[in-house]
């Protein structure tokens, strides 16, 4: 059995993780000589065919009964579409996604709130979800002229980590991959007054449970262990699809916590505030969450 593991993770790490990455490759520069629109639409017509099909249909559609048991199968199937739609154009407008307000597709709202991080003088911290098309979140630091360090999940596939240095290269700043060694960086940077930017709906096993959707989700603290060192502020922010390739990011009014004194206490409170406000903002807009997630511990999955 050792024997089978070991060559299957060699026929994917040599073989099958290179070929992907090619594939990827060249799906990424065709569809990036494809107008925006018909590119997004391709994408979203592809996910909306292929998803269904994937095992990830069923997480999604479990996830979304277990948030939403009031919504019939009806409901829900049409919020699944719309996710697979909005997942689709999201993948396929990444090789867009630079010139994106140049061709005025990205209304800005609040970025006055992004520029008082910047002109402040103090370091500073940016928060987001995977919504909508969560990878223009950055563009309004870029259109600011301010450094935004960036935190992220390394994908698996180790010959895919191009696809995120190139799609997320029009904003100044550092990509930190999630660990030991990209916390340990993002301390040097604020402390050096830096502004550092993170994704906070995803799942990590060695994070604190806090309530999302009315059940416990392992979540990651280092939003507020950094706030509480640093006494910097925050800033929560969104990106959301209007319609077709046309988006709203939205910056929210900057905040600090109110620290008791005891780290662990702050830090919860912290991520409680979190996950409730991003469950709002699903809430209202329920298709374009990422269901596919793995949110939960699969005991308390439906």
């Amino acid at each position: 059995m050792n024997g089978r593991l070991l060559m299957f993770r060699w026929l994917t790490r040599h073989i099958l993780d290179p070929l992907s990455a090619a594939l990827a490759f060249l799906v990424y520069h065709g569809v990036r000589v494809l107008p925006l629109d018909a590119a997004s639409a391709l994408g979203g017509l592809l996910a909306r065919v292929i998803g269904p099909c994937l095992p990830l249909q069923r997480v999604a559609r479990d996830n979304l009964r277990a948030a939403f048991p009031e919504k019939s199968e009806a409901e829900i199937a049409t919020i699944l579409s719309g996710m697979w739609d909005n997942l689709g154009r999201t993948f396929f407008e990444i090789p867009h996604i630079a010139r994106m307000v140049a061709l005025g597709r990205v209304e800005m709202v609040g970025l006055e709130h992004a520029e008082a991080l910047r002109d402040d003088g103090r370091p500073g911290l940016f928060w987001s979800a995977h919504l909508g098309n969560w990878e223009l979140t950055c563009l309004g630091a870029s259109q600011i002229g301010m450094p935004l360090h960036r935190i992220y999940r390394r994908p698996n596939n180790r010959s895919m980590d191009w696809l995120f240095s190139k799609s997320r290269a029009f904003a100044d700043g550092e990509l930190l991959p999630k660990g030991a060694a990209g916390a340990k960086r993002a301390m040097a940077l604020l402390k050096k007054g830096g502004h550092l930017a993170m994704m906070l709906d995803q799942k990590m096993n060695d994070g604190i449970a806090v309530p999302f959707f009315g059940r416990p989700a392992m979540t990651a603290s280092a939003l507020g262990a950094f706030a509480v060192r640093y006494e910097c502020p925050i800033v929560a922010l969104r990106a959301i699809r209007t319609t077709g390739a046309h988006f709203r990011v939205e910056f929210y009014p900057p905040y600090t916590l109110n620290g008791t004194g005891n780290r662990v206490a702050d830090e919860q409170a912290a991520m409680v505030h979190v996950n409730a406000v991003i469950e709002s903002w699903i809430r209202e807009h329920p298709e374009q969450w990422l269901w596919v997630h793995r949110r939960w511990p699969k005991t308390n999955a439906v």
